[in-house]
């Protein structure tokens, strides 16, 4: 049996710019609360395909998922390759409506249907509630902001070469818990992982005056390959942060590619980096605070990869 529910909202922004937030799913885990991570395996005139990582009721869960966008209807169709259980499938659009007073409507579609009874029924229908009130809220308080999306919302990366194996490299960063010991700016780390490459991660740093902070972090653990993170409790100047590290090997070393997507909070901008300051401070501010942040990271991890390198198998390091 097909289930469907409907959510709008309207919101005080132009319709061209929330089909925008909702086109470009590279921004999705810095926009929408659920949202963890989105990996792209096609995409094409008008369509794409693509892997995500999201919260559904607390638990993390992914699935791949196909898109038509059409920005001259102001539509997006989307349909899942392969649900979660209990989902057995799930499609549905998005579709935007200009009003007479230059907002839009925005309505979200979801049909779907689930093995099980009316409990599993009942369960998804709740996810689907609290979810898409979420998204449809953040579209319109990203929307509303004032300022161009593309300042507030921006993509960075850092590609740093290594010594040692990538695979060395990236226990390093998989194993935050012994950051503290390692990483001068961080002072504590609390890490679980209840399921296999799905961890929890809270952690305290020093930044550069001196003051310390504490962010919340979920990460997605791809064994030799890949890290991604979004921060639970992103720093005051931040609505939305999301990152990612990639790891390759090269001759006689490695590559990492540190990534970071954020989302600038306008109004914390003047009590965070003082009075006259402007979105364009903030970004050159975040360029320099965040990518430092991960190139330190990253040369500690080559220091470790090079120990790692020096010793030989005699001396039972497993590799």
């Amino acid at each position: 049996m097909t289930h469907r529910r409907v959510h709008s909202r309207v919101v005080a922004a132009p319709a061209a710019t929330v089909y925008g937030l909702v086109a470009d799913v590279s921004r999705w885990p810095v926009i929408f609360e659920p949202s963890i991570h989105v990996h792209h395996l096609e995409r094409g005139d008008g369509h794409e395909r693509f892997q995500l990582w999201a919260t559904v009721n607390g638990e993390v869960k992914t699935w791949t998922s196909r898109r038509t966008l059409d920005p001259r209807a102001l539509r997006i169709t989307f349909r899942q390759e392969h649900s979660q259980p209990p989902v057995t499938s799930m499609s549905g659009e998005w579709i935007f409506r200009p009003q007479p007073d230059g907002g839009t409507e925005i309505v979200l579609v979801h049909e779907f249907s689930v093995a099980g009874g009316e409990r599993q029924v009942a369960l998804l229908e709740q996810a689907l509630d609290a979810n898409s009130e979420r998204e449809l809220a953040a579209l319109g308080r990203i929307g509303e902001l004032g300022h161009p999306v593309d300042d507030l919302v921006f993509t960075f990366s850092d590609e740093v070469e290594l010594p040692g194996a990538a695979a060395d490299v990236y226990d390093f960063v998989y194993r935050s818990d012994r950051w503290p010991d390692a990483l001068p700016h961080v002072r504590r780390v609390v890490l679980r992982e209840e399921e296999p490459g799905i961890q929890d991660m809270e952690m305290k740093t020093v930044t550069g005056d001196g003051s310390t902070h504490t962010t919340r972090s979920v990460r997605v653990c791809l064994p030799g390959e890949r890290i991604v993170y979004k921060q639970l409790v992103p720093p005051a100047l931040l609505t939305g942060h999301s990152g990612s590290w990639l790891f390759s090997e090269r001759p006689g070393g490695s590559l990492v590619v540190a990534e970071h997507t954020v989302a600038i909070n306008p109004a914390a901008i003047t009590s965070v980096l003082g009075a006259g300051k402007t979105v364009a401070d903030a970004r050159s501010f975040l360029r320099e605070a965040l990518g430092r942040n991960s190139r330190a990271t990253l040369t500690y991890a080559g220091a470790y990869a090079s120990e790692r390198a020096a010793l030989s198998p005699d001396e039972g390091v497993p590799r």
